[in-house]
């Protein structure tokens, strides 16, 4: 056999196998590992195996990392360099929503990628310790209210994270002003409970998949939780912040988006691969597994809900003097 004939066997041989073994999904998760994001792409790959036959599409889900400017980062490299590849997944959060309201993501709006599905949802809460003289979030804000000085409040991120503003906007619907709370901030839920426990803080708002984490303890109390009505689970006996006068909902979402450019096909075929995971019996378990309560949503149905929220968002950050 020739040198050319070798090569050009070779080359049809890689061509085969390439054909046979296309590169597999990846799931972008836009932070470092550990976290929400990386949760929300460990349950789309264990929730799709099931279901992957059925729905034509590849189980084996890679997961990469892009971590950088709150999501930024990943956001940008879809839209300069990835916007048609049309089996790459990128994790957001109604944080990821947060940001892009309040215009850290630059000029970019909820209409630049395509929004895939909506796997689960967490909620926003408020806890003090065991020991705290507040047993009711009214009696919390009422104190904040007459001395704001005197309560700090941990929270994740500084002025503008979703921990600030759920504080905020209790704040003011209890009577009292935004500016005067008394918060410090911290990277996230886990030192805002240490912080509290340790009695460096003497109030949290953070989320419920933290809280869930050290209420077994005995050692703190959710005063309430930003959800339509009450959770199951752990939290089950812990009132909702409507149930006291305070009309705050706040969920926090966990879900998939794609580049804008992607053909329909394939976007269509990813929406309905989640579509028929989470009709899955047993999705409802393994979404528990992983610290989410439901909250499933696809597609156009999804990308409605994107764009409200988005603006939402971006009325409530102006009302408070974060957006001009």
């Amino acid at each position: 056999m020739t040198i050319r004939a070798l090569l050009f066997t070779l080359a049809m041989t890689l061509a085969a196998q390439a054909g046979a073994n296309p590169r597999a999904p990846e799931c972008v998760v836009p932070a470092k590992p550990g976290g929400g994001m990386d949760l929300t792409c460990k349950l789309a790959r264990k929730g799709l195996e099931p279901v992957a036959k059925q729905a034509q599409v590849n189980p084996a889900l890679r997961i990469t990392y892009l971590p950088g400017g709150i999501g930024a980062v990943a956001w940008s490299s879809v839209l300069s360099q990835r916007r048609a590849e049309p089996d790459t997944l990128v994790a957001f959060s109604g944080g990821s929503l947060l940001n892009l309201a309040q215009g850290k993501y630059g000029k970019a709006s909820a209409a630049d990628v395509r929004w895939v599905a909506a796997v689960g949802a967490d909620y926003g809460m408020v806890a003090v310790r065991e020991d705290s003289p507040y047993k009711t979030l009214r009696e919390l804000l009422d104190a904040i209210r007459r001395n704001p000085g005197a309560i700090s409040i941990g929270a994740g991120g500084t002025v503008g994270s979703q921990d600030w503003l759920k504080m905020s906007i209790l704040m003011r619907q209890a009577g009292g002003e935004p500016k005067s709370l008394r918060l410090v901030a911290f990277e996230g839920g886990g030192e805002s409970f240490t912080a509290l426990l340790g009695g460096y803080v003497q109030a949290v708002s953070g989320d419920v998949s933290e809280a869930a984490l050290y209420v077994p303890t005995g050692k703190i109390r959710v005063l309430a939780v930003l959800a339509d009505k009450r959770l199951p689970g752990p939290l089950a006996h812990i009132p909702t912040a409507r149930e006291q006068g305070f009309a705050l909902d706040w969920p926090i979402i966990r879900g998939l988006y794609m580049g804008p450019n992607v053909p329909d096909k394939d976007y269509r075929k990813w929406v309905a691969a989640f579509e028929k995971m989470m009709a899955q019996p047993s999705f409802e378990q393994l979404r528990a597994a992983h610290g989410l309560y439901p909250f499933a949503m696809t597609g156009d149905a999804l990308t409605g809900y994107v764009k409200n929220t988005v603006e939402e968002y971006g009325r409530q950050a102006k009302e408070l003097g974060l957006l001009r």
